[in-house]
């Protein structure tokens, strides 16, 4: 079992570095980012987790900028996006970005992505929220034959190119991991056709999620795929219970800091050293 940490990446914050530092000094083995562009004033979309949409969602920097500063200030730590709004991005641009973090971090990229949930922030990006999973499909679609191909082609409903050359590769091969993120109905469809590994939040009962984490490994064997890592953000407190997690198929847990653990130094500090006890206690039992 590997264990991270993500964070919101604000200008109220502990700088990204600064944090991947520290985590990497506390044997964290990965570090992320969320991804938000923007949210629009009109507050269409209720916030998943209920009541007003916190501070943090309007100021996140952007994560390929926060993950390069990370990498650049560590030398082991892997860095990621948790996640990347891969349906407000034009793919040709974020495969470029991918690479070049992936390159500049001497192969330490990790590519979370996701749909997201704000409509109307998606709408502003020209993206139908009805059709944001055929979107993400065909971004990352698209993305892999950029960094597969030295000319690359893709033609799909969403994205169109025609022989072009998008260059220098990522340094991981075939390219950086695809940790696709989400809870929904269909996201083990998602995962089987375009990821590498499931990185969903856990939401209760355990027993349901842990129950979804073994239907992932079971469909995986079915498509005659070997285990397909899941990554848990916001993992249970209780060892038995990671553990269960563990033997479900689990391979990194990632706690999540909010503003307020990671507001000065001090503080992140305080929770990274709390997140790396547990750690340290768990892989030690």
């Amino acid at each position: 079992m590997d264990f991270g940490v993500s964070y919101f990446p604000t200008d109220e914050t502990v700088e990204p570095a600064e944090l991947a530092r520290m985590a990497e000094e506390r044997g964290f083995e990965s570090v992320f980012v969320t991804d938000h562009t923007h949210i629009p004033v009109s507050r269409e979309t209720p916030y998943p987790a209920g009541g007003e949409l916190p501070r943090e969602y309007f100021r996140i920097y952007d994560p390929f900028v926060s993950l390069a500063t990370m990498a650049q200030a560590t030398e082991r730590i892997k860095v990621g996006n948790a996640v990347c709004l891969l349906v407000e991005r034009d793919p040709i641009i974020t495969a470029k970005q991918v690479a070049s973090v992936d390159r500049l971090s001497g192969g330490r990229m990790l590519f979370g992505v996701g749909a997201g949930w704000n409509l109307e922030e998606m709408r502003n990006h020209g993206t139908d929220p009805a059709q944001r999973f055929k979107v993400l499909r065909e971004r990352v679609e698209a993305c892999k034959e950029l960094w597969a191909e030295e000319e690359a082609s893709y033609h799909g409903e969403f994205v169109d190119f025609e022989r072009i050359v998008c260059r220098p590769a990522p340094l991981q091969e075939p390219h950086p991991p695809v940790l696709v993120g989400g809870n929904g109905p269909n996201v083990l469809k998602r995962v089987l056709a375009f990821g590498d590994a499931w990185f969903p939040n856990r939401i209760l009962p355990d027993d349901a999620m842990i129950a979804r984490v073994e239907e992932l490994q079971r469909l995986a064997a079915e498509a005659g795929r070997e285990p397909i890592p899941v990554t848990i953000q916001i993992p249970p407190r209780d060892p038995a219970v990671l553990e269960r997690y563990e033997g479900a198929g689990v391979t990194r847990t990632v706690h999540m800091r909010r503003p307020g653990d990671g507001a000065e130094s001090g503080s992140a500090e305080r929770k990274l050293d709390e997140g790396a006890e547990r750690m340290t206690s768990y892989s030690a039992a």
